[in-house]
């Protein structure tokens, strides 16, 4: 029974060792030395950037150039505006989505002894979305960019230019670093790019992507970062999503770079709530310490870092990341391998291993990660928040007590089939609670397709497997030959996201070479050495789900990372016969209570006055008919309710024009509100020309859709491939400025455009909304008046 009491321990020292290294560091004093990065300096700056929310197009966002250029000069910097018009496209399906907008990119530089030599560009975006002062995305990645290059210059003149681009329009799809690296002179002369970003106001800054043929500028990071964090598994994943940062534009432009953010607080991603006060002035501090060292070498060194083919690297513990070439790899499972084998070896002389359980271990590895998946897709399912960004935000308002639940969870998972390895006879047992945990979620939050696909796989290897105890050597072994297997398929397929597995791996093989019986050195060194290992080993799982733990979408991720604990842990979690009544009420315990926050979330408020709802309450008015409406484009909250039906009538379905699904709205007297100036003309060649005029801060949604096919056309003069197949609609989103769209049909046709206007402002007509409270925020639009309408031509 003294197992339990070591595996509480060892559990609990890998959680200190996992929190102690994602606590963000103490923020330097503005007095800090002029050669270091100090938060409080940087914070000076975002006080003031971070405000307001000052999208592109705003008058904020003007304010927000302005101070730039008087900062920057100030800093006795060469400092320009990049004014240009850019847009962005692409398409889904038949249809086709396109952003555009006047941009304004503030362009700094700080001279260096070789005007020649390529240029280190630190990269940020200093517009915001429409209702978030942004004072982590991206306020913070500009200040610190400030503050970097101020203690580079203190360090003295560098070797190479250090130029700041400060662009605009990154979130309505990458507008500003569009124009730049197409239309700025200076973008040729960019050699390296560091891109700083954020998605949530806190934790630790990752170094998350990088040009391709990463080797030797990841290693030139990690040899000049302080505390860094990254892991080649990101860069690999980032690769695979849709997911865009500014560093996207340069990236295809062939410049090799690294690109940092932070992710924590999420609940504060493009939110209200991202105020200075919310903000974590740890993350600030870290990603300046973590960019300054590397920024600063490359300033200096006389050649910029060299392709060179990708690297394998992750972080350990205290700050340490491990780096070494892809074919390495082979050799950590070759030693893996052997480790393996000996323990086999040594495991069949000492305790007669069958190859019977080596199996049933081999097998079992996926019923433990299929009963892990299956309970914690139950705690996600308990919590009733639905799936999409929107609907998980409850969650991210409280998402320590939902971390403890799939922990807690993830341990009994772990527990649970182990203890169903061990015992054999619990077959049926097995099958009827996997069974029964997918009709209860069905039947608490409706049918849940998914957990009854999960309790199948659960029941179909609960088939396989038991039904013979298993014996606690062999299916270890078995366990880690799967291990081995996944590990080597990742070599061959991914080679950079290998060692995921192989560390664990690694640990694992050697704490089954210390727990060995047969082994000669005395038997308290042998379990101090595996019992530090399993502490590392578990602190470090402990990270990775934390990390996987965001993507709020897929509660089933962190079951991965839980088997590989269960490989490190063996020794304390497998149930021997005499202790299984302990280990069977530890796990019951873990799973009741993770269960039970989990039915907590689901039935308490969630919403404070740090974290409130999100209203997104609109004026709409149709300018054809005259009608207006109160309007909700979110499913509205107790508040919105409120407020739609404030002057009586009752809340309806509307769909409006542009509007992608269908709004929550209550007639009201009628508003008028000044459309858009659209006028659709015919050229002397036969195109259509629509043009477009609107104010400053205003965004303009069109839907243009043509019956006939549409050869080429144009947007403000640039190619833009609009219409593609009759019949169907192009979206194109544009803040700021004139917009002038082109299109030259073949033959007869008709074009139908709808449009809608956005005016930050509730119209002086409309009868003024009631007081928010402090648990519920205006949320992206929210105040606007927005002005819809159609027309239709024909030729």
């Amino acid at each position: 029974m003294m197992r339990i009491p070591a595996l509480i321990a060892v559990l609990a020292a890998a959680f200190a060792l996992f929190y102690l290294g994602a606590r963000t560091p103490t923020p330097l004093a503005a007095d800090a030395p002029a050669n270091r990065f100090s938060a409080r300096r940087a914070m000076q700056d975002i006080a003031v950037i971070g405000a307001a929310a000052h999208p592109v197009g705003s008058t904020a966002d003007d304010a927000v150039r302005d101070y730039l250029v008087r900062r920057l000069t100030a800093m006795g910097l060469e400092v320009r505006i990049q004014s240009d018009q850019s847009w962005r496209g692409y398409a889904a399906g038949d249809e086709r989505y396109f952003a555009g907008a006047h941009v304004e990119n503030v362009i700094a530089l700080l001279p260096g002894r070789d005007r020649s030599a390529p240029a280190l560009a630190l990269m940020a975006h200093h517009d915001t979305v429409p209702g978030s002062p942004g004072a982590a995305d991206d306020t913070t990645g500009v200040a610190d960019a400030i503050e970097i290059v101020r203690a580079i210059k203190a360090a003295g003149q560098p070797r190479r230019d250090v130029m700041l681009i400060l662009t605009d329009g990154e979130e309505a799809d990458l507008l500003g670093a569009k124009a730049f690296f197409d239309d700025d002179p200076a973008a040729k002369h960019v050699g390296f790019i560091i891109n700083l970003e954020a998605r949530g106001g806190g934790g630790k800054a990752q170094m998350f992507e990088t040009g391709s043929d990463n080797g030797e500028a990841v290693g030139l990071f990690l040899g000049h970062a302080l505390d860094a964090q990254a892991n080649s598994l990101s860069t690999f994943i980032y690769k695979q999503l849709p997911n865009d940062t500014d560093y996207t534009v340069a990236k295809a432009a062939g410049i090799p770079g690294l690109n940092f953010a932070f992710i924590g607080r999420q609940f504060d991603y493009h939110s209200p709530s991202s105020t200075v006060a919310a903000l974590d002035q740890g993350s600030v501090q870290h990603m300046g310490d973590e960019v300054l060292g590397p920024a600063l070498a490359i300033a200096k060194v006389a050649a910029l870092p060299p392709k060179a083919a990708d690297a394998v690297y992750g972080n350990l513990v205290g700050g340490y990341v491990p780096i070494y070439p892809a074919w390495a790899g082979w050799v950590l499972l070759a030693v893996c391998s052997l480790l393996i084998a000996a323990t086999i070896v040594r495991a069949r002389r000492a305790e007669g291993l069958k190859w019977l359980d080596v199996f049933q271990g081999i097998v079992g590895g996926l019923f433990i990660i299929a009963v892990a998946a299956l309970g914690l897709h139950l705690v996600r399912h308990l919590t009733g928040f639905g799936f999409g960004w929107m609907a998980g935000r409850p969650l991210l308002a409280r998402f320590a007590p939902y971390e403890v639940a799939i922990a807690l969870t993830g341990l009994a998972a772990a527990l649970l089939a182990l203890f169903a390895l061990a015992a054999g006879e619990v077959r049926f047992i097995t099958i009827v609670l996997a069974a029964a945990a997918a009709l209860a979620t069905s039947a608490f939050t409706g049918l849940d397709t998914t957990a009854l696909i999960e309790a199948g796989v659960v029941a179909i290897l609960a088939l396989i497997l038991l039904g013979r105890p298993g014996g606690f050597a062999g299916v270890w072994a078995g366990n880690l030959i799967l291990a081995l297997v996944l590990a080597l398929v990742l070599q061959v397929l991914a080679p950079t996201t290998a060692y995921v597995v192989a560390w664990p791996l690694f640990a694992a093989a050697v704490i089954a070479h210390l727990v060995a019986p047969t082994q000669k050195v005395l038997a308290p060194i042998r379990w101090i050495a595996a019992l530090a290992l399993m502490v590392i080993g578990a602190g470090w799982a402990g990270g990775m789900i934390h990390s996987l733990l965001q993507a709020l979408d897929i509660p089933e991720l962190p079951a991965a990372p839980v088997w590989l604990a269960a490989l490190l842990l063996w020794p304390l979690l497998w149930p021997r016969r005499g202790s299984r009544g302990g280990f069977a009420a530890l796990a019951a315990g873990a799973l009741a209570i993770g269960a039970a926050i989990g039915v907590w979330l689901h039935f308490t408020n969630p919403w404070s006055a740090r974290h409130p709802d999100a209203s997104e309450l609109l004026l709409v008015t149709d300018a054809a008919s005259g009608n207006s409406w109160r309007a909700s484009p979110l499913p509205p909250n107790a508040w919105t309710n409120d407020a739609l039906i404030a002057d009586g009538g009752r809340i309806e379905r509307l769909s409006a024009p542009t509007f992608r699904h269908p709004l929550w709205v209550v007639p009201v007297a009628g508003v008028p509100l000044a459309g858009p100036t659209i006028t659709i003309d015919r050229s002397s060649d036969g195109a259509l020309i629509v043009r477009a005029t609107i104010e400053a801060g205003q965004t303009l949604h069109l839907d243009l859709t043509s019956d006939a096919v549409v050869t080429s056309s144009a947007i403000n003069g640039r190619p833009a491939p609009l219409l593609g197949r009759p019949g169907k609609p192009s979206h194109l989103v544009w803040q700021g400025g004139p917009l002038t769209v082109s299109l030259h049909p073949l033959g007869h046709g008709a074009l139908d455009l709808a449009y809608a206007l956005y005016t930050p402002a509730w119209p002086a007509a409309a009868k003024p909304l009631p007081r928010l409270p402090r648990d519920v925020m205006a949320w992206d639009m929210a105040g606007s008046s927005v002005a819809v309408g159609a027309m239709r031509t024909t030729w």
